[in-house]
């Protein structure tokens, strides 16, 4: 039995719809940040625990590395936040349309942008 599908298996020609990708980046963000926050709710703990606890915090966090961590986390919570923001705007029927969840689409991209680049910011 043969059919005249279409059958594409080269995946660097598939072009998702900025839609689409806002998407797939909501459900990775919430998996960073859901695995990222269990380090900082950590250090959290043990800055609490005591003075000495607050020291061992404090110097890992000098490191570069430390500060990427926290930096990705807070990105990604961010990220979260704004596209969450965006499907409950979308659930109270406004862009709905394909032009409205384009547009929708653009604005979550500009506003997490930003509030990525003030975390930097904050957190270097």
């Amino acid at each position: 039995m043969t059919t005249k599908r279409p059958v594409n298996l080269e995946i660097s020609t598939i072009h998702f719809p900025i839609p689409a990708i806002a998407s797939i980046l909501h459900r990775i963000s919430g998996i960073v940040a859901f695995v990222g926050i269990a380090f900082l709710l950590y250090g959290l703990d043990q800055s609490l625990a005591g003075e000495a606890g607050f020291a061992a915090v404090a110097e890992l966090m000098a490191h570069p590395l430390s500060k990427l961590v926290v930096w990705g986390t807070l990105s990604a919570l961010a990220y979260h936040l704004v596209a969450g923001i965006r499907h409950l705007v979308m659930d109270m029927g406004v862009g709905e349309t394909l032009e409205g969840g384009r547009l929708s689409t653009k604005i979550t991209f500009v506003v997490s942008a930003v509030l990525i680049v003030l975390l930097g910011v904050w957190i270097w």
